[in-house]
């Protein structure tokens, strides 16, 4: 766990923090396949690691989050990681969707990388490199028998998901200023994304972080200057 500072509480004059935290885990978290859009549902130890993650929130963060300044990805696995961490009532925010991965959706990439017949990575060449390898919307079975609807789009450059987590940003800023700790419940390339968005970055820096399922970082200011304060906690 990286620790900036061990003391997250803060002086009431000071900002307050963003936290990201990442859903918990589902069947393509283990199997390595591409989850955007697709609406799947924790396993039953992804809903294990989201209760643990929402003790280490209350451990981390003694006195709460407000309701407004709670927010989650609309998608499934976030929704029932904010309910398994103990956010009964969380803001939709569609801003924090996962990455649309078009045609890599439900793909694993050594797939794809073989089909083009070279390496393909989704930070470098994005979901617009892997058109050309049509696919289908279609129907899924997941290891516990459950159904998910996989529907193939255009997908997203990393550009566009920059813009959309700079809106995030921009929407929750005043309640950070304003002294409120506020917290995303969301997908990892997305939380990763708008954290060096955060720190005003290159959102490819993104992929120098990587986070681990049902784990949280912790943005904030330090002597003005936005700062990653910890992470995969």
């Amino acid at each position: 766990m990286l620790n900036a500072d061990e003391n997250v509480g803060k002086d009431a004059s000071e900002p307050g923090s963003v936290v990201l935290l990442r859903h918990g885990q589902t069947a393509w978290s283990v199997s390595g396949q591409y989850t955007g859009r697709t609406n799947i549902p924790l396993t039953k130890q992804g809903m294990i690691q989201a209760r643990q993650a929402g003790v280490r929130l209350r451990q981390s963060f003694p006195h709460g989050f407000e309701k407004d300044c709670v927010y989650v990805s609309p998608l499934k696995r976030a929704l029932q990681t904010a309910q398994q961490a103990g956010f009964d009532q969380p803001l939709p925010m569609p801003e924090i969707m996962e990455w649309d991965y078009g045609h890599a959706e439900g793909q694993i990439r050594q797939d794809l990388s073989k089909e083009l017949g070279r390496d393909w990575d989704v930070w470098s060449d994005g979901p617009a490199a892997v058109m050309n390898l049509p696919k289908a919307d279609r129907d899924e079975v997941l290891p516990g028998g459950d159904h998910v609807q996989v529907h193939v789009t255009s997908g997203e450059s990393l550009q566009e998901v920059a813009e959309r987590v700079d809106k995030a940003i921009a929407a929750i800023a005043p309640q950070v200023l304003d002294g409120k700790d506020v917290i995303l419940i969301a997908h990892a390339h997305v939380l990763r994304i708008l954290a060096v968005r955060w720190l005003g970055l290159d959102p490819i820096d993104a992929r120098l972080l990587r986070m681990y399922t049902a784990h949280f970082g912790v943005l904030g200011f330090y002597k003005g200057d936005r700062v990653l304060k910890q992470w995969n906690c």
